[in-house]
């Protein structure tokens, strides 16, 4: 184990056992109570701010930060997800217009390049803090009358079903890291190229119909993403099998 990782643990020791929101000693105390360089001290600690664990105020100091949300990968509508946290969500519309699908839209949606496309963009938060930039992108004749409004006191997916008739039951997501540039990092309010998870996702009606392509920007110092690990059956049965088999020859 180097040297800063080992620091790193000592640290995260620490700062385990502060409420959220308190002070961690200065760089110049750890140094001193750990018996290593302030350089190695600074550099787990900002090993500590990228995992979300620490958060640097300038001017101010360094304290812990909110526990990371452990976002499983479900079908489920950001407010849903949130109010079964006992967070409370709510939404700043950044953008809503209407402008030609093109090529790509055009290609996702299974729509004319020509077809008007909804497109809405939107500042995802939880009690107050942000968390997510969320971009819908929809054919503009499935929502006829939507605005800024309706998104910014409603799920999206509650106005689907109950004003549009249209259920959403299914998808496909696809998720990587990345980091925020400009305009993502001031909406976020988060320091320029901060690391973030990138979310696409398609998702279709019980018709089959493909209703929405959206693409999320995530804070990665407050993410984490879980998922269910399940062997599957097939091969399960065939390892059993070759147990019974195998045990057969004694």
């Amino acid at each position: 184990m180097t040297k800063q990782s080992e620091t790193r643990d000592l640290v995260l020791d620490l700062v385990e056992r502060l409420d959220v929101g308190e002070a961690i000693p200065s760089e110049r105390q750890l140094s001193a109570d750990l018996g290593v360089s302030r350089l190695t001290v600074r550099a787990a600690l900002d090993d500590l701010a990228r995992e979300g664990y620490l958060v640097r105020r300038r001017g101010a100091g360094t304290f812990v930060s909110e526990p990371k949300i452990a976002q499983e990968l479900t079908m489920t509508s950001f407010t849903d997800d949130m109010r079964s946290r006992g967070l409370r969500p709510a939404s700043e519309t950044l953008e809503l217009r209407v402008s030609p699908a093109g090529a790509r839209l055009g290609r996702l949606l299974r729509v004319s390049p020509s077809e008007p496309v909804l497109i809405a963009s939107r500042l995802r938060l939880a009690d107050g803090e942000s968390m997510a930039i969320e971009t819908v992108h929809i054919r503009a004749s499935r929502v006829p009358g939507l605005t800024a409004r309706d998104l910014e006191q409603h799920s999206f997916y509650e106005l689907l079903d109950e004003r549009y008739g249209i259920e959403i039951v299914g998808g496909e997501q696809t998720i990587e890291p990345t980091v925020t540039d400009e305009d993502e990092s001031e909406a976020l309010g988060v320091p320029l190229h901060s690391p973030a998870f990138r979310f696409e996702r398609l998702t279709h009606s019980q018709a089959g119909e493909i209703v929405e392509f959206v693409e999320s920007i995530y804070r990665g110092d407050r993410y984490r993403l879980v998922t269910a690990l399940n062997r599957p059956r097939e091969r399960q049965r065939a390892r059993n099998a070759r147990a019974i088999s195998h045990d057969g020859y004694h």
